[in-house]
């Protein structure tokens, strides 16, 4: 959640990302699910837990973590913006494990000065340009996909129908101007978890990293790492 997170919501009002989740919150994110194929059940989940872990940030510190945003898809926390110390970022860290709700971390947090008004407007306008590009493109069934952008990096979340539309979705975000790297969390939706009747075979191990057992102010977790793909000289 930002510090100008109201004018550059505005800007950016079709992105679907982190503004529009602060708009429209819980409900207005279980209404999304009538054109997504999330189940409400899991769109409930993820807004849930993108507005409790937003609230301890803010309760904790705003100032510290003002430019620091929260997104959730499936149980994966995306952490993205900035802040000034290592140990900020290591405490928003803990703060999403504290979640019941969450099953991934990924903590993409920089250590940084603050960007600043314009260099937020700058990344919310890109945002858009991405969003823009996806729902333009035939290989790409956008509003599966969540978009954040930080400092000219794209961060990409939510799920795919197979791994060439994951592909597809990292491409079309690398060639928007001003983008400099885009890294996704996007994940292929198993379309077997959606069919009616549970599938009595031995579950896989689970791929996620477990919440850590000790404080989260004194060990950092594993980090869990997206695909990252560089655009290239333009």
């Amino acid at each position: 959640m930002r510090a100008v997170l109201a004018p550059a919501c505005l800007l950016a009002a079709l992105s679907l990302s982190g503004c529009a989740a602060a708009v429209l919150g819980t409900a207005g994110a279980v209404g999304l699910t009538s054109v997504q194929e999330k189940t409400m059940g899991e769109a409930i989940d993820d807004a849930t837990a993108s507005n409790e872990i937003k609230a301890k940030l803010l309760n904790e510190s705003g100032a510290k973590f003002a430019e620091v945003d929260v997104e959730v898809a499936n149980g994966l926390v995306l952490l993205s913006g900035r802040v000034n110390e290592p140990a900020d970022r290591t405490y928003a860290e803990g703060i999403a494990w504290s979640s019941s709700r969450t099953m991934d971390v990924a903590n993409e947090i920089r250590i940084e000065p603050p960007g600043g008004f314009m260099s937020n407007v700058s990344d919310e306008i890109i945002t858009g340009r991405v969003r823009a590009r996806l729902i333009g493109s035939s290989s790409v069934r956008s509003v599966n996909i969540n978009i954040e952008t930080y400092g000219g990096v794209v961060y990409l979340m939510g799920f795919a129908r197979d791994a060439d539309e994951v592909r597809a979705a990292a491409e079309e975000a690398s060639v928007v101007g001003g983008v400099k790297q885009v890294v996704s969390y996007v994940r292929v939706r198993d379309s077997a978890a959606r069919q009616a009747a549970p599938i009595t075979t031995e579950a896989p191990p689970p791929t996620y990293q477990p919440a850590p057992d000790a404080a989260y102010t004194t060990e950092p977790m594993p980090e869990l790492s997206g695909a990252s793909y560089d655009t290239g000289s333009r």
